[in-house]
């Protein structure tokens, strides 16, 4: 998948503050100096950025004066996605009525600090398969994700998930057929600048993490790592699968 424009992704994120009454209908937006500053880009990025929303009529430009809120886009409901033991985030996403889709942003290979290795059970050092990928619910991005993997058991997984650009598909090619969440850890945390830029959210907007560890059907760990979800368009459900 290509990657979205710079312009385009702060075009989007001042969307969604219009959308969600950050800017209220009538409301100076920031100048084009404050924008490009908080988005560390060029001062012609964001006007490309503003001439966008302005052929979209939310905003107007007033000669001298600035760029003015003229109505505001209807925001786009929460997307619904269940913390259980055995979680799609593409099938959750399905039957809310979403469209999913998702980015490889890069495949690594390094080696292992101290609490990767004891949440995978490997030697401090050995070596680890990173992932990191940006989901999508009808193209808006709402999950930015590092995964880490045992490179021992999975010596190919960078070709595999390069090629089938699914956790779930790669683990099948590897013989796993079936895994699940062992432990989830759910924190609140303030959108860095690149995570903002991914997200097209605001740098310090509030983002919703996720540590987790999941497990093959013997119990060995397949897979740690975290999530950061857009906290204005995601809600986190904790299910009780035993009731």
């Amino acid at each position: 998948m290509a990657r979205t424009a710079i312009w385009k992704s702060i075009a989007d994120s001042l969307e969604t503050d219009i959308a969600s009454g950050r800017y209220a209908i009538g409301a100076k937006l920031p100048s084009e100096a404050q924008l490009a500053g908080t988005f560390g880009v060029n001062r012609h990025t964001v006007r490309r950025a503003l001439a966008e929303l302005t052929d979209q009529g939310l905003v107007h430009p007033r000669r001298g004066a600035g760029v003015f809120v003229a109505t505001q886009a209807k925001a786009t409901p929460k997307a619904d996605y269940p913390l259980g033991k055995r979680v799609s985030f593409r099938q959750n996403l399905r039957a809310a009525g979403r469209a999913p889709s998702g980015e490889q942003l890069a495949v690594t290979t390094r080696r292992a600090d101290k609490k990767e290795a004891t949440a995978l059970k490997i030697d401090v050092g050995a070596l680890l398969h990173v992932n990191d990928s940006l989901s999508f619910a009808d193209a808006e991005p709402v999950s930015l994700a590092r995964s880490c993997f045992p490179a021992d058991r999975f010596p190919t997984l960078p070709e595999v998930i390069r090629e089938t650009g699914s956790v779930t598909e790669t683990f099948r090619q590897f013989g796993i057929t079936d895994y699940t969440r062992a432990w989830t850890r759910i924190t609140a945390t303030a959108a860095t600048a690149t995570q903002a830029l991914h997200l097209r959210v605001n740098e310090g907007d509030p983002l919703l993490r996720t540590v987790s560890l999941n497990v093959d059907a013997d119990g060995r760990p397949v897979e740690y790592g975290s999530s950061y979800f857009a906290g204005n368009r995601i809600a986190l459900t904790l299910e009780d699968e035993d009731s």
